[in-house]
């Protein structure tokens, strides 16, 4: 028995228990990928963050926006970690998990809320005519920082807005992570 389990056993033989946190407003964790280290948070089982940004950054803003009750609880975010996993590795064409655009400005939900009906799995458009969808045909640069800035990067699939000549500009998590989410789409 280690040090901390015979403290523990003690406590617990005192009628002490050690504290229970209770569920946080938001729980988040850190999840590795093959295109990099991606936070992951949720809020009342509702995905409010897939990104790359790095974690002190996400929480203040989780922090602000949701609740100042953000713990890093992985157990709650099982079965997103599972889901993108299952997206990675290519078992998954779809993500079955409501999202909360909490975090999104009224414009980035325009666009990002609309993405959907612009691609799908394995298909890619152009930043022009996402902004020619949603009624902002001269709002192509406005796109595309408004999906650089998607707070729920490859559930919200932004990867797949490319440049009109078929580039790969901008994406949150790199060129590469754009373009592994690209190859791994075709594949299928």
């Amino acid at each position: 028995m280690t040090d901390l389990e015979s403290r523990l056993t003690r406590l617990s033989t005192a009628g002490l228990r050690p504290p229970v946190l209770p569920d946080a407003d938001v729980a988040y964790t850190l999840h590795d990928t093959p295109i990099g280290t991606m936070l992951l948070a949720i809020s009342h089982g509702r995905v409010v963050a897939s990104s790359f940004d790095d974690e002190e950054t996400m929480t203040d803003r989780l922090a602000r926006a949701v609740s100042p009750r953000v713990l890093r609880q992985p157990g709650p975010l099982d079965d997103v970690r599972r889901q993108l996993d299952e997206y990675l590795t290519g078992q998954r064409q779809a993500f079955e998990l409501d999202v909360d655009l909490v975090l999104a400005s009224p414009f980035q939900r325009l666009v990002l809320e609309d993405l959907p009906t612009h691609t799908s799995y394995g298909r890619t458009t152009t930043y022009g005519a996402v902004a020619g969808d949603i009624a902002r045909p001269k709002a192509a640069r406005a796109v595309g920082t408004a999906l650089g800035a998607n707070p729920v990067c490859v559930v919200l699939p932004c990867h797949r807005v490319i440049g009109a000549n078929g580039a790969l500009t901008g994406y949150a998590g790199g060129l590469e992570a754009k373009r592994f989410l690209l190859n791994l789409e075709a594949k299928s």
